[in-house]
C-alpha cells in the first residue's frame, strides 16, 4: 500500500515533475505509432508477403518483445550515463526501423521492427522512461506513472485513422518511410532540450523511506517476488495484446471496413487512455498490487465478450469497455514494483518487470495471428486469452494473500 503522506513532509514534487511527465507521454505518443503502422497496415502487408499474416504479427509481437529485452540493457545504460542519451538513441533507431522496414521484404520488416524499433528504439523510451518519470514523484506517483505510460495509448487514439486513410492513398512502404521522419524530427529535439537529471529525495520525504534491500517481499526472496510478479504480468498481457493487435483484420474477416476498423481500435485506446487516469488515481489509494487484481478482473470479463458478437454496434461497445478495463494493468505493476522494493533497485527492477510484460504482448500478437492461420478465425486466440488472463488472477490471489501474513511478520 502506498506511504501515508503528511502535510508537513517535503516533496520532490514541483511543476518540473508535470513537464518530464507530459514530454515523457509526447514521446512515446510518437515512437508507439511505429507499432501500429503494423497493425492497420496487417492485411496488406501480407498480401504483399504471399498472405501468410503471421509474418507482420511477427513482426507487431517482435517490436513488443525487443521494447521489453532492449528496456533491460537500455535501463542499464541510463543509470550508467543519462536517461536523455538513451531517449536520444531511442529517437534515432524507431526512425531507422521504420526506414529500413519500408523497404517491403520479410526480413526488413522483420529486423527493422524488432531490433531497431522495439530493441533500441522503443526499449530505450518506454522501460527507462517509466522509472525515470517514478524518480519524480513521490505523492502522486501512479497518477504520473498512468499518464506517461498512456503514451502508446495517445499514440492508439491519434495514428490508426491517419495511417489508414495514408496508406490507402499512398501504400504502406511510403507511409512508414515518411513516419520515420517524422518520429525521428518529434523525439530528437525534445529528448535534448527537456530530459535532465531526477531530483534527489530531500531528508524526511515521503520519497526517502522504504523496503530494505535485501528484505523478503510478501514473505518471500525478493528475486522470486518479482520473478512470480513478472510472470503474472506476462501471463496478463497476452490476452491485451490480442484484440489490439488484430481489431482491424478481425473486423475486415466479418465485412467491417479498414476504416471502421481503425476507427473501433481508436476507440479502444482512446477508452484505455481515459480510463488510465482513473486507474492510477485508484492506485495511489489502493496500492499498485490491488489494482493490478482489479483491472485483470475486468480485462478477463471483456475478453470474454469478444465472443458474445460480430455486430458492427456491439463491437464498437466492447472494444470501448475492453480499453476502459485494462488500461490500469501495466503501470499498476511498475507502482507495485516501486511499493514493494528499495527505490535504489528501481532502475533494473522496473525494466525486469516490463520486459515480461511486453514479452507477453509480443506473445499474444503473434499468438493470434498463429492460431488464425491454424483455424481461420480468431475464436480460438480469444478462449486462450481467457485462459491465460485466469491463470494471472490465480497468480496475483496467491501473491495478494500472502500481504497480510508478510505486514504482521515485519511489524
Amino acid at each position: 500500500m502506498p506511504a501515508t503522506t503528511g502535510a508537513a513532509s517535503p516533496s520532490i514534487e514541483t511543476r518540473a515533475s508535470w513537464v518530464i511527465a507530459v514530454t515523457a507521454v509526447v514521446i512515446l505518443s510518437v515512437s508507439f505509432g511505429a507499432p501500429l503502422l503494423v497493425v492497420v497496415a496487417l492485411r496488406p502487408i501480407a498480401e504483399d508477403l504471399g498472405g501468410i499474416r503471421s509474418i507482420p504479427a511477427l513482426a507487431s509481437s517482435l517490436a513488443y518483445f525487443g521494447a521489453g529485452a532492449g528496456g533491460m540493457l537500455m535501463g542499464w545504460l541510463a543509470g550508467r550515463t543519462s536517461t536523455r542519451l538513451v531517449a536520444l538513441i531511442g529517437g534515432a533507431m524507431v526512425g531507422c526501423g521504420l526506414l529500413l522496414a519500408s523497404g517491403g521484404a520479410a526480413w526488413q520488416l522483420v529486423t527493422g521492427f524488432g531490433l531497431l524499433v522495439g530493441l533500441f528504439g522503443n526499449g530505450a523510451l518506454f522501460p527507462p522512461m517509466m522509472t525515470y518519470v517514478s524518480l519524480w514523484f513521490d505523492r502522486r506517483r501512479g497518477t504520473a506513472l498512468a499518464l506517461v505510460s498512456s503514451g502508446q495509448y495517445v499514440a492508439g487514439a491519434l495514428w490508426p485513422s491517419i495511417f489508414e486513410r495514408a496508406i490507402a492513398a499512398y501504400g504502406w512502404q511510403r507511409v512508414m518511410l515518411g513516419y520515420g521522419f517524422i518520429a525521428a524530427a518529434i523525439i530528437l529535439p525534445l529528448a535534448a532540450l527537456v530530459l535532465r537529471p531526477a531530483p534527489k529525495p530531500p531528508a524526511g520525504s515521503v520519497a526517502a523511506p522504504g523496503p530494505v534491500a535485501g528484505a523478503k517481499v510478501l514473505g518471500l526472496p525478493s528475486n522470486l517476488a518479482l520473478g512470480l510478479l513478472a510472470f503474472a504480468s506476462f501471463l496478463c498481457c497476452i490476452p491485451m495484446a490480442m484484440p489490439a493487435a488484430h481489431l482491424v483484420a478481425f473486423c475486415g474477416d466479418i465485412g467491417i471496413t479498414g476504416a471502421r476498423g481503425a476507427a473501433m481500435l481508436s476507440v479502444l485506446l482512446t477508452a484505455a487512455f481515459v480510463a488510465r487516469q482513473f486507474w492510477g488515481w485508484v492506485a495511489d489509494r489502493i496500492g499498485g498490487l490491488n489494482t493490478v487484481i482489479a483491472g485483470n478482473l475486468c480485462q478477463a470479463v471483456g475478453m470474454a465478450a469478444f465472443l458474445t458478437t460480430q455486430d458492427e454496434a456491439g463491437l464498437f461497445f466492447i472494444a470501448a469497455a475492453f480499453g476502459l478495463g485494462f488500461s490500469g494493468i501495466v503501470p499498476a505493476y511498475v507502482l507495485a514494483v516501486r511499493d514493494l522494493f528499495p527505490a535504489a533497485e528501481a532502475a533494473w527492477r522496473v525494466p525486469a518487470l516490463l520486459f515480461l510484460s511486453l514479452s507477453g504482448m509480443a506473445a499474444g500478437a503473434w499468438l493470434a495471428g498463429f492460431l488464425y492461420d491454424r483455424f481461420g478465425n480468431y475464436a480460438v486466440a480469444w478462449e486462450v486469452g481467457i485462459a491465460c488472463n485466469l491463470a494471472a488472477l490465480a497468480l496475483l490471489a496467491t501473491l495478494a494473500l500472502r500481504r497480510r501474513p508478510a505486514l504482521l511478520a515485519a511489524a
